[in-house]
């Protein structure tokens, strides 16, 4: 199954590589969000992307925390600042992603839990993408209150980001300022991120 939109977005401001495939350089984090329904299954794929992630001792140290559609999504909304508020209440689904500060085997302080939950993020965009679907995640959150608010101990975890998931809309359904902005971003030149071999 894929969801269709009436919106095609634009990326030919986007320079990949020779060979780059597509999933990689079409995900895109859009904030005009037309809300559908989706389906638990659809729901169930994007999600188990995440859990073959890989991860330091396969600590699996993710959690993921997301609206029901069972009259929650208020819940959810209010845990976003007030600009993200606005435009994330048109999404269909919006989560949160823990991170579980300790190794379960030996208790210890697990310093790469917070890189593992970025590996179980991506996973999550480009399964929501295999359907037609786009993520977006969100740093502006109310960060001191999404444990308690959401049942999740805070002396256990910590919040990592917030994330909106839905089928994409026209710019046009935004306010005017945030609508001029909604255009994939360009990336730095592969030269300013790739060091091949050692230099001086």
């Amino acid at each position: 199954m894929k969801f269709e939109t009436d919106y095609e977005v634009d990326f030919s401001n986007r320079d990949p590589a020779g060979g780059t495939d597509e999933l990689f350089y079409k995900r895109w984090s859009p904030r005009s969000f037309k809300k559908v329904e989706i389906a638990k299954e659809v729901l169930e794929s994007i999600f188990d992307a995440a859990r073959w992630s890989p991860s330091c001792y396969n600590e699996q140290p993710w959690l993921l925390v997301t609206s029901s559609g069972d009259g929650d999504m208020e819940t959810f909304l209010d845990l976003l600042v007030e600009g993200n508020r606005a435009w994330a209440k048109n999404a269909s689904l919006i989560g949160f992603i823990f991170s579980k500060k300790r190794f379960t085997h030996n208790d210890r302080p697990n310093d790469w839990a917070s890189f593992d939950c970025g590996s179980a993020w991506l996973s999550i965009a480009l399964q929501a993408s295999l359907y037609g679907l786009y993520a977006h995640g969100m740093a502006g959150i109310k960060k001191d209150e999404v444990c308690k608010r959401l049942n999740v101990p805070g002396e256990d975890y910590d919040v990592i980001c917030g994330f909106a998931l839905g089928v994409i809309d026209c710019p046009q359904r935004l306010d005017a300022d945030m609508a001029k902005r909604e255009v994939p971003s360009q990336r730095k030149p592969l030269s300013e991120v790739w060091r091949h071999g050692v230099t001086g």
